[in-house]
């Protein structure tokens, strides 16, 4: 078995989204800003819950899995290959999607949760901590610049591994965690695949 995930340009995608299953596994707050027609949302952090899901899915046509630039779609498709379950991943995500012009759908106004991209809330969150520790460093001790250098450390060894255990925290907040209703509805819906 194969550590790359087959991986679908937008418009391959395009053409064959009528027989896809589509699992968007990015934070709900971010599923909520725009997604693909008809896009499931299963958090990566939550996918292990959803394996049976998934499989049966994926015995009735093949999977898609989406996030915003591609990355959180390959690990969660080793993850899925892992277990026995082919998955493609869509080449560049959600923005490569939009940025070809195509739709992306979202939930009423009344049930949008606005969100930012993880990219965005760990590139605020980092900057607020440097900047933090910065001004903390010059107005009280010296030593909290020691903060601002362990974020850039971090930013580097994130680069460097393609990993992001800021990512992981931001997740953990409650509008990037799906209620329970959500996520229970998400399972469903892949079950009636």
């Amino acid at each position: 078995m194969t550590n790359t995930p087959v991986a679908l340009a937008a418009e391959q995608a395009r053409t064959r989204l009528h027989e896809l299953t589509v699992i968007d596994v990015r934070t709900p707050g971010e599923y909520a800003s725009g997604h693909l027609p008809g896009a499931v949302n299963v958090p990566l952090n939550h996918l292990r819950r959803a394996l049976p899901e998934i499989r049966h899915a994926a015995e009735r046509g093949d999977v898609l899995v989406v996030c915003a630039s591609g990355a959180r779609s390959e690990n969660a498709c080793r993850l899925l290959a892992e277990h026995g379950i082919p998955t493609a991943t869509l080449t560049g995500g959600t923005a490569a999607w939009a940025s070809d012009g195509h739709d992306l759908h979202t939930p009423a106004a009344c049930d949008t949760r606005s969100g930012w991209s993880m990219e965005r809330q760990v590139r605020f969150t980092a900057g607020a901590i440097v900047l933090l520790g910065l001004a903390l460093g010059f107005l009280v001790h010296p030593a909290f610049q020691l903060l601002a250098a362990g974020i850039a450390g971090g930013l580097v060894f994130s680069a460097l591994t393609d990993t992001c255990g800021m990512a992981v925290v931001l997740g953990k907040l409650p509008h990037n965690r799906p209620r329970a209703a959500d996520l229970d509805a998400a399972l469903a819906e892949l079950r009636g695949r």
